[in-house]
């Protein structure tokens, strides 16, 4: 009764035949008509094809890395939140745990010379350190600076968009809209100022898309393993299987194993990783239950229940724990920590759960007070928004400005010029994914698309637990861990604007027109507001034009 009334709504009758197509659907055959446009003969052209689901990924990637390595050492300052981690990264390297800077560090770094007013004097950090290790690599490797400190950071901001074009050519079985959703994410300027600033928040994005990776990956082999045990009629066409739904073992899953991992290293930069852990886990399972019903299983659910959710339990969030854990080992190993020795002390030394190690006991009441600090945390900023405003970009932050006077720092206007690293996501890609995620919301409620659901879970983990602070001090580039899902979302947008397989050719043709149009208007608009994502000195009036929303200034 439920599906004919969603018929109304658009959902599909399922289709019948063999299970093994609805399981695992096939890739399309990739089509050599582009290359033998450029003069390419079938031969070449059919190995050019089938080379493209790798090709055309690492071209947008390359394209995204030229975009954020170039210059990535300016500004040559501190700005915002770099005044924290880079400086914590360094005393990791040193020490293992988190020192104590002097006041006038931040120009001391990048003085002439430079220096390093460090002491092995412990400070209060409300982080996890597993960020803050990945930007010491940069700085280890290439010395203390600007460079240095944004290196890592740029570099997961490149291979995540890597890792988006992948996932959505296998998401959405598409080349062509995978290479899209990456270059859309390569184009995006809140992805893009943050890839290029020494922040927590793009390190967590880039475990969380490849936790959402190794999961996809899991998906298909565990419905391939699901499919191959079906029975075959006389003409080979499997059919749905009572015994293979109900029992069948799925056997070992790494793909499971390294999701897990990623998400716990997610955890260990920014504790909002942790909505990314309980999201996909819930996720993970709920495919099983769908992979079991397609094939046969008579209670699905029971079926997972007993089977699946165990393992899915040791494979994300214990894994993610033990990844947690792992991140602390040099605050554990060492003695000069933030509250290391705490439970030595006679505060320490009460309670019920004495006969836990000291470091363990430790760690635990550190967390609690970080919690508390979190949940506390209501000081007022000029930069602060409310999560509502966000997906319109109602108030960016501003990371860096100055005024320089004409002559000054490459300023060539008269009237004096502007230098500005905005985090602000590209508008009109923004307002687009507004519209593209109403779409996502619709394939998922009303046709069932389970890849619709994948994106709008994506988006709702990184989002939706923001509404729950509304007296927290929050800033709209947090939102950084979702934005390549809503690029997903409108790329899924896009091929639906063009249209499905089996459309006439002047449908086709009228949506490519409008899709192209739509996307060249995207990069367009990262072009125009590129001064403004990399403090290039521009005139003051054409700073004023890009101010187009007084929340902005």
């Amino acid at each position: 009764m439920w599906q004919r009334r969603l018929r109304r709504f658009g959902y599909p009758v399922r289709p019948r035949g063999d299970v093994r197509a609805r399981l695992v659907p096939a890739f399309p055959e990739p089509g050599g008509r582009l290359w033998a446009v450029f003069g390419a003969g079938p031969d070449a052209a059919a190995r050019l094809a089938r080379w493209s689901g790798w090709a055309g990924p690492l071209l947008v990637a390359l394209f995204a890395g030229v975009l954020r390595f170039w210059n990535l050492g300016s500004p040559r300052k501190v700005i915002f939140d770099e005044t924290y981690y880079p400086k914590d990264a360094w005393s990791l390297l040193q020490y293992g745990y988190e020192g104590t800077w002097a006041k006038n560090a931040n120009d001391a770094l990048v003085g002439h010379p430079p220096q390093l007013l460090l002491s092995p004097e412990h400070s209060y950090v409300v982080h996890p350190p597993m960020g803050k290790w990945l930007i010491a690599v940069g700085e280890w490797a290439f010395g203390m600076d600007p460079f240095g400190w944004r290196f890592t950071v740029a570099l997961l901001g490149t291979l995540s968009v890597l890792l988006v074009c992948r996932i959505g050519r296998r998401l959405l079985r598409s080349t062509a809209l995978g290479c899209l959703a990456g270059t859309l994410l390569a184009v995006d300027g809140l992805h893009f100022v943050m890839s290029r600033t020494a922040l927590l928040d793009l390190l967590v994005m880039f475990w969380v898309v490849a936790a959402f990776g190794c999961l996809l990956v899991d998906r298909d082999r565990t419905r391939a393993r699901l499919a191959a045990a079906l029975p075959l009629d006389s003409a080979g066409v499997a059919h749905p299987d009572g015994e293979v739904g109900d029992r069948l073992r799925l056997g070992p899953r790494p793909w499971r194993i390294a999701a897990g991992l990623c998400l716990g290293l997610s955890a260990a930069t920014k504790w909002n990783g942790l909505y990314y852990l309980a999201a996909f886990a819930l996720m993970a399972v709920l495919w099983d239950v769908g992979a079991r019903r397609t094939a046969g299983a008579r209670r699905p659910f029971r079926s997972a229940l007993r089977r699946d959710v165990l393992p899915a339990f040791g494979s994300t969030v214990v894994v993610a724990l033990a990844a947690y854990l792992a991140s602390w080992s040099g605050w554990i190993a060492t003695k000069g920590g933030y509250y290391r020795d705490w439970a030595t002390t006679p505060d320490g030394r009460t309670g019920h759960w004495t006969w836990l190690p000291d470091w363990l006991r430790s760690l635990w009441h550190y967390q609690t007070e970080v919690y508390a600090f979190h949940t506390g945390l209501t000081t007022p900023h000029t930069y602060q928004s409310n999560p509502w405003s966000w997906l319109v970009l109602g108030r960016p932050v501003s990371y860096f400005y100055e005024d320089p006077k004409a002559g000054q720092d490459g300023c060539t206007a008269a009237e004096g010029c502007a230098r500005e690293v905005l985090a602000l996501g590209t508008p009109l890609l923004w307002w687009a994914a507004c519209f593209a995620l109403l779409y996502v919301l619709y394939r998922w409620l009303f046709q069932r698309d389970w890849r619709a659901g994948a994106i709008a879970c994506g988006v709702a983990a990184g989002y939706l637990p923001w509404f729950l602070y509304q007296e927290r001090t929050i800033f709209l580039f947090y939102a950084v861990v979702f934005v390549p899902f809503l690029c997903l979302a409108l790329a899924m947008l896009i091929g639906a604007i063009i249209g499905p397989p089996g459309s006439t050719e002047r449908r086709r043709t009228i949506g490519a027109v409008g899709a192209g149009v739509l996307v060249l208007l995207i990069v367009w608009n990262f072009i125009y507001f590129y001064p403004l994502y990399t403090g290039m000195p521009i005139p003051k009036s054409a700073w004023h034009h890009r101010m187009w929303f007084d929340t902005w200034v």
